[in-house]
């Protein structure tokens, strides 16, 4: 079974663990509107990164679902953190909302000139996206991302564990 595939020029990788310990550009953030690094991911963010991260989001004005804001990572091993606002327990339109912000966090990211990115497994966590949705919704719209005219040469989707990197696999393996 193959971690990755390849589209066009570009790679998509998985890779099991914790993502603010890759070796990588730039990571994505699961974010709130108002951008507050709150427990969980966020706190670890908070006291890998240290203080310049909070100071830089406090200076952004709230934003809305599907938008992205792209901060330094100040001390840790990424240079940036993408922080993407995505649909939150099962609203409405959740399938739509969750591609329209994975498309603007790849275009945010190209626009910085980024060209290695990863993703955890978005909005599965706390706001409850279903692992196989999530799974389809975030390989799908990487796969047509890199379809196009890009700069991208690796986007990582990085689960934390077995249970959520299973379906993953599966919908890496399905992608035509």
């Amino acid at each position: 079974m193959s971690d990755s595939k390849h589209i066009n020029h570009s790679i998509i990788r998985l890779v099991k663990g914790d993502i603010t310990d890759l070796d990588i550009e730039a990571f994505v953030y699961y974010a709130t509107s108002d951008l507050v690094l709150g427990s969980g991911f966020g706190n670890s963010i908070s006291m890998r990164g240290g203080p310049s991260i909070k100071e830089e989001l406090e200076k952004v004005e709230e934003l809305n679902i599907g938008d992205v804001y792209v901060s330094k990572a100040g001390e840790m091993k990424a240079d940036y953190i993408v922080h993407a606002v995505g649909p939150k327990f099962q609203e409405e339109d959740t399938k739509t909302k969750l591609k329209t912000t994975m498309m603007n966090s790849l275009k945010k990211a190209e626009e910085k000139g980024i060209k290695k990115l990863a993703f955890p497994p978005m909005g599965a966590g706390f706001y409850g996206t279903p692992l196989p949705m999530c799974a389809d919704i975030m390989l799908q719209s990487i796969k047509e991302y890199l379809e196009g005219e890009t700069n991208l040469e690796e986007i990582v989707v990085c689960p934390l564990d077995t249970r959520e990197y299973t379906p993953f696999l599966e919908a890496l393996q399905s992608l035509a």
